[in-house]
C-alpha cells in the first residue's frame, strides 16, 4: 500500500495539470451529459458508463478517464476515437440502467466500461438493491459489448472518505461501507467473466496529495483521472488487440 502511494504521488508529481472548471455541487446535484460520437467502426469504439467519476466532475472534458484511455490506446496501435459517455453526476445504478435502457446503439462497441456505486452509497441505498442492479448493468455492458464479457472493464470505487469534503462525516464508516460495495462489484464481475480495475488504493493518495483533487476537494483531478486511465491502460490493449 505504502509504495502503491508513493508512486501516484510521484507520478501525479510529474504531470502537467490542464486548467479544470471549477465545481462546489455535491455528488448528488446533475450535470448535463454531453453527446459524443463513437468511433464509426464497432470493433474499435469505446462505451463508457457511469457516474461523476466517469463524466469527470470538476474537469474539462478532455480530462475525463476514459478520454485519456482512448488516447493512450491509439499510440499502442489500437485507435478507438472519442468514447461515447453515458455518465451523469449524482447518478445510482438505478438511474443508469434506466439511461442505458433508453438509449439506442447502433451495433456492438470494441470496449465498455463501467464505473457505478458511490451514489448508492453515498444515498445509503442497500447493498442488496445495489447487487441486483449492478448484475443487470454488467449483463448489459456484455451485450453491448458485441456479447462478449471479454471486452468489458469494471472499475471499482474510489474512497470519498478519504477527501477533504467528508471531513465532517464518519470516516470510518464511509470506508467500511465502501469496501463492502467494492467487494460486490469484484465478486459478481468474476461470476460474468469480467475483468476488474482497482482504483481504490488510488483513491487513498489524497490525503498527502491535495492536487488529485478537483476544486471542490470532493472529485478528483485530472491527475488522478489520468492514473486511472493508465492503470487501465494494459487490460483495455489487451482486449482490443485479441
Amino acid at each position: 500500500m505504502h509504495s502503491l502511494c508513493r508512486f501516484v504521488l510521484f507520478f501525479a508529481g510529474i504531470l502537467f495539470l490542464a486548467g479544470c472548471s471549477s465545481s462546489d455541487k455535491e455528488e448528488t446535484e446533475n450535470t448535463p451529459t454531453p453527446k459524443i460520437p463513437t468511433s464509426p467502426s464497432a470493433s474499435t469504439s469505446y462505451l463508457a458508463l457511469g457516474d461523476s467519476y466517469t463524466i469527470g466532475q470538476g474537469v474539462a472534458a478532455t480530462e475525463r478517464w476514459p478520454v485519456y484511455l482512448a488516447h493512450m490506446l491509439e499510440p499502442e496501435g489500437v485507435k478507438v476515437g472519442e468514447p461515447r459517455i453515458i455518465a451523469q453526476t449524482g447518478w445510482t445504478t438505478a438511474n443508469l440502467l434506466q439511461r442505458v435502457k433508453s438509449e439506442k446503439f447502433d451495433g456492438g462497441f470494441g470496449l465498455v466500461s463501467l464505473m457505478i456505486g458511490v451514489n448508492n452509497q453515498y444515498q445509503g441505498r442497500s447493498l442488496e438493491e445495489f447487487r441486483m442492479q449492478f448484475k443487470e448493468l454488467l449483463t448489459l455492458s456484455t451485450s453491448l459489448a458485441q456479447n462478449d464479457p471479454k471486452n468489458v472493464l469494471v472499475l471499482t470505487i474510489p474512497d470519498w472518505g478519504a477527501t477533504p469534503y467528508a471531513s465532517g462525516w464518519d470516516r470510518a464508516y464511509i470506508t467500511a461501507q465502501i469496501k463492502k460495495f467494492n467487494d460486490v462489484i469484484k465478486a459478481e464481475a468474476v461470476v460474468a467473466g469480467i475483468t476488474v480495475i482497482d482504483v481504490y488504493d488510488m483513491s487513498l493518495a489524497v490525503k498527502e496529495s491535495p492536487q488529485l483533487l478537483a476544486p471542490d476537494r470532493l472529485h478528483y483531478s485530472g491527475s488522478m483521472h489520468q492514473l486511472w486511465a493508465r492503470q487501465a491502460l494494459p487490460e483495455a490493449k489487451k482486449k482490443l488487440l485479441d
